[in-house]
C-alpha cells in the first residue's frame, strides 16, 4: 500500500498553488512529475559528472560513461530483460518507433505487404508506418475496436496473413485506458512468425512489465511519463532482430570504422545511439526507475486501480457525463465530456480551481472519430495522486456545470 504522506514529500511540484487553490495534476499520461530523487541525480550529474562518454579517458568521462551504462542496465533489469545491449536509448517513444520502422521497415517490408495497428493508436504508432507504406507500396491494416473500448480479437486473428510483416500495437489506451492483452497478441502473431513492437509509453510507468513473460520483438517507453525527464526514451529488441537492422542514424560513436569508400556500424547498442546522446537524461530515467522500484510497480498498479474504481463511481455523479473507454480491463485513464460543454471550455475553467486535465484529441485522432466526438477531457492518475484529488475534480466539473447553466 502506497504511503501517501511520504509521495506527497517527494514531489515538490504537489506542494504548489494554481489561482489560489493547491495543484491537483490529473494529467501523468502527458508528462509524470519528478521526484525530488531525480531532480537531485540530474543536478549532482551537472555539479559533478559532467562530460562525453565513450570516448574519453580521463575520470570525469569515464565516471559519466559508467553512470550512463549503469542506467542502462536499469532499464533492463526494470524490463526484465538479461541482456542490457538489446536496450537501446532515444528521444522517446515516437523516436523510438520510428527507429524500427526505419531500420526494419524499409529493409524488410516490401511492395504488397502488410503492418498491422490497431484503431487505438497513438498517432506515434500510426504515421511512421502509413509513411513507411506510401513509400515501399505496403498496406496498413486496423484491428476494430468495440464500443467498450476493447480490440476485436477476432478480427485480429482475421487480418493477420502470409503477407503481414509486423504488428504494432499500444500496451494500454492513453485515451481509453484499455490494457491491451499483449501476451496473447503476441502469441497469436508469433505462431504465424510475425514480430510484435508494443508500444508502452502509457504501460511501463504504471504496471510491472517482464519482457521475458510478454515475448514482444520491440517495446518502447518514455521518460518523461514514468518520472523521469524529458528527451529520452527506451527502445527494447531482441538482439537477434536489432543485428540485422540498419541504422536510423549514422554519425560518431555508431561505427567501428570508417574510410570514403565504407563504413562499418557498430554492435548493439551503439550501432542505433549515433552522437553525443541524452547522457544526462537518461541518467535522470535510471533513478527514475529505482525510485518507482522502491514504491512498488505491484503497489503503483493497485493504486490506481483504486483510483480509477472511485474516480468511475465519483463522476458518475454528474449531470450529462459520458465516458469513453469502459474495459473492465483499464488502467488509471478517464476520457469524458459533458454535455453541453465543450472539452476545451472544461479544462480551461476545471484550471481555475487548480486542477490539470489534458483536453482535445489526445494525438489519437481515429479514437475521436471512433466515438464520433472532437475532444475529450482526460483526467490520468500516477502514484501521487489520492482519493481527495477526484473529490475536488468532480466537485470543480459541477462548479464548471453551473457556470454553463
Amino acid at each position: 500500500m502506497i504511503d501517501f504522506k511520504k509521495i506527497e514529500k517527494d514531489f515538490p511540484i504537489l506542494s504548489s498553488q494554481v489561482n489560489g487553490n493547491r495543484l491537483v495534476y490529473l494529467d501523468s499520461g502527458a508528462s509524470a512529475q519528478m521526484p525530488r530523487s531525480v531532480i537531485e541525480r540530474i543536478s549532482n550529474y551537472h555539479a559533478k559528472e559532467h562530460a562525453n562518454i565513450h570516448r574519453g579517458v580521463y575520470e570525469l568521462s569515464e565516471r559519466a560513461t559508467a553512470s550512463y551504462e549503469r542506467a542502462r542496465s536499469k532499464v533492463a533489469r526494470f524490463l526484465n530483460v538479461k541482456d542490457p545491449a538489446e536496450i537501446i536509448f532515444t528521444k522517446g517513444t515516437t523516436d523510438a518507433i520510428n527507429l524500427v520502422a526505419h531500420g526494419f521497415g524499409r529493409p524488410f517490408v516490401k511492395s504488397g505487404d502488410e503492418i498491422v495497428i490497431s484503431h487505438m493508436e497513438h498517432h506515434s504508432n500510426i504515421v511512421p508506418w502509413q509513411m513507411l507504406c506510401e513509400e515501399v507500396g505496403a498496406k496498413l491494416r486496423v484491428i476494430p475496436i468495440t464500443d467498450s473500448g476493447e480490440l476485436d480479437l477476432d478480427e485480429f486473428e482475421n487480418i493477420l496473413n502470409d503477407r503481414t510483416k509486423l504488428v504494432a500495437i499500444t500496451h494500454v489506451s492513453n485515451v481509453l485506458g484499455t490494457i491491451n492483452p499483449i501476451k496473447k497478441i503476441v502469441s497469436t502473431a508469433h505462431n504465424r512468425d510475425i514480430p510484435v513492437l508494443v508500444d508502452g509509453a502509457q504501460g511501463a510507468p504504471h504496471m510491472k512489465v517482464d519482457l521475458a513473460d510478454l515475448d514482444c520483438d520491440f517495446y518502447t517507453f518514455s521518460g518523461h511519463k514514468t518520472c523521469g525527464p524529458t528527451g529520452i526514451g527506451v527502445l527494447f529488441g531482441k538482439r537477434a532482430l536489432l543485428e540485422k537492422m540498419r541504422p536510423f542514424e549514422g554519425g560518431g560513436d555508431m561505427i567501428l570504422s570508417v574510410t570514403f569508400e565504407k563504413t562499418t556500424y557498430a554492435e548493439i547498442p551503439a550501432k542505433f545511439e549515433a552522437g553525443t546522446p541524452p547522457i544526462v537524461a537518461a541518467i535522470g530515467l535510471g533513478e527514475a526507475l529505482d525510485y518507482l522500484e522502491s514504491v512498488g510497480m505491484d503497489a503503483i498498479e493497485a493504486h490506481e486501480k483504486t483510483l480509477t474504481d472511485y474516480a468511475y463511481q465519483a463522476l458518475q455523479t454528474v449531470d450529462g457525463l459520458s465516458f469513453y473507454g469502459t474495459s473492465e480491463s483499464k488502467a488509471g485513464v478517464m476520457s469524458f465530456n459533458v454535455k453541453g460543454i465543450h472539452a476545451h471550455d472544461m479544462g480551461t475553467l476545471l484550471n481555475d480551481e487548480g486542477v490539470a486535465v489534458r483536453t482535445g484529441h489526445h494525438c489519437a485522432q481515429p479514437v475521436m472519430e471512433r466515438y464520433r466526438v472532437p475532444a475529450t477531457t482526460r483526467a490520468s492518475f500516477y502514484l501521487y495522486n489520492q482519493i481527495e484529488d477526484i473529490d475536488v475534480l468532480v466537485a470543480s466539473i459541477k462548479k464548471v456545470q453551473k457556470i454553463f447553466s
